[in-house]
């Protein structure tokens, strides 16, 4: 087992390094033994994995589908082994967190320094994408995401409750009047979202379920929410989306929240998000249980 396990690795490090000789520094053994291990890995699989040459190795068909079955099963040895060491006690290391974009900027990075002060031996990078990333195929340890959460294997945490809002600056409203009933919206400029289904560009969803549709159209939209605020805080017309982005103008009096004869639709929550197949890490541990603490004091008004 443990050759194959050699095998795989060399395998491995040698197209990520780009080279056998390069695997083997990295490995601390000669290049000769990493060609063998990588020849003995081939005579077992009956197969050939890599073409090589004097310059490059480049992977067969073969290859590249073992290459990404035997990183994943190296990373999560190399994770096993690290929860039964002393990493297991220690937040260290990088730690890799994907949320989505306008959260991200606008609550998440502010709040590193804090976390960096409990846990000086962790490195965070932060990926900010509004999409649905794979935590496992993407090497994400830990993916903040807001909303109703599907049914899903995926290991849920929630960090702080959140709702939708509908506001307008108050010199937007002095010129076209306050809206009191959803069938208002369509006399009025309403900014939707390119990317939102439920507060999109052609219908608001209204109803604690979502279930009521108003249709509305307007003079901008965008695929960025604070991008939206900032325009209906300029006066350019209603915004209608999560709070946790429109808090700060609603705080300062920049926006007014206004109140239909229908509520929003319930947004649900932030979650933090980890994958089943994996045992969380002390550093993803440590992060979520952070957040956990920081956000709901964060986001009293959210």
């Amino acid at each position: 087992m443990a050759d194959r396990l050699t095998g795989m690795d060399v395998f491995v490090k040698s197209i990520r390094l780009g080279g056998i000789s390069a695997a083997a520094r990295d490995l601390h053994m000669s290049p000769a033994m990493a060609a063998k291990h990588l020849d003995a890995l081939e005579a077992r699989l009956g197969t050939t994995l890599v073409q090589r040459s004097t310059r490059r190795l480049s992977l067969t068909e073969a290859g590249t589908d073992y290459f990404e079955k035997a990183e994943r099963i190296l990373m999560e040895i190399g994770e096993a082994e690290a929860e039964a060491s002393s990493r297991s006690i220690t937040a260290q290391g990088l730690l890799r967190v994907s949320a989505p974009a306008t959260f991200g900027v606008l609550h998440l990075a502010s709040l590193i320094p804090a976390f960096s002060a409990r846990h000086p031996e962790v490195t965070i990078e932060l990926g900010f994408n509004d999409r649905y990333v794979d935590l496992l195929e993407e090497r994400w340890d830990v993916a903040v995401r807001i909303g109703r959460l599907a049914n899903s294997a995926l290991v849920a945490r929630k960090l702080v409750a959140m709702r939708v809002v509908l506001c307008a600056a108050p010199s937007y409203l002095a010129r076209r009047g306050t809206p009191t009933r959803l069938a208002d919206l369509g006399d009025h400029d309403c900014l939707g979202h390119t990317n939102a289904s439920l507060a999109g560009t052609t219908s608001w969803a209204f109803g604690k379920d979502g279930t009521i549709k108003v249709p509305i159209s307007g003079s901008m939209c965008s695929d960025n929410g604070e991008a939206l605020v900032r325009a209906a805080i300029a006066g350019q017309g209603l915004v209608y989306g999560p709070r946790f982005i429109a808090a700060e103008a609603l705080r300062a009096g920049q926006l007014s929240e206004l109140e239909l004869d229908e509520p929003p639709m319930m947004l649900g929550a932030a979650y933090a998000i980890t994958h089943p197949t994996r045992r969380p890490a002390a550093k993803t541990r440590a992060w979520i249980d952070f957040l956990a603490e920081a956000l709901p004091s964060l986001g009293t008004d959210w």
